[in-house]
């Protein structure tokens, strides 16, 4: 079975926002985890779908579904840094990996519509 770097780096994000998400509720913070958990979690669920297309407009679309939820999961991570809910080390690691998704889904789009 062939390797999907992209799918398997946004479920590793994932599982590290659900992480993120559970420290969050325990703190009382139910708003900030249910909204970070959802967008989160969305990206590689829209991934997943990506892949397994209809057809390549439907690719295209769950893709930029994907890059819409990692560019609100980026600024949810930011928000909880600046309210001091994360650690400077935290949210580096996290925006980073962030960062890595937003740019292989910008590559995957645009590949796929020069191919269309």
């Amino acid at each position: 079975m062939k390797k999907n770097v992209l799918l398997d780096l946004s479920q590793e994000f994932a599982v590290e926002v659900i992480a993120v998400a559970r420290i969050l509720k325990d703190k009382g913070e139910k708003g900030f985890a249910d909204q970070i958990k959802r967008s989160g979690t969305s990206i590689s669920a829209n991934i997943a779908e990506g892949n397994h297309p209809q057809s390549r407009a439907d690719m295209i679309s769950k893709f930029e579904i994907a890059l819409k939820e990692a560019n609100e999961t980026g600024y949810w991570l930011e928000l909880l840094y600046k309210t001091n809910y994360i650690t400077e080390s935290e949210y580096k690691a996290l925006d980073s990996a962030c960062t890595s998704i937003r740019v292989m889904l910008i590559s995957s789009i645009n590949t796929a519509k020069e191919r269309q």
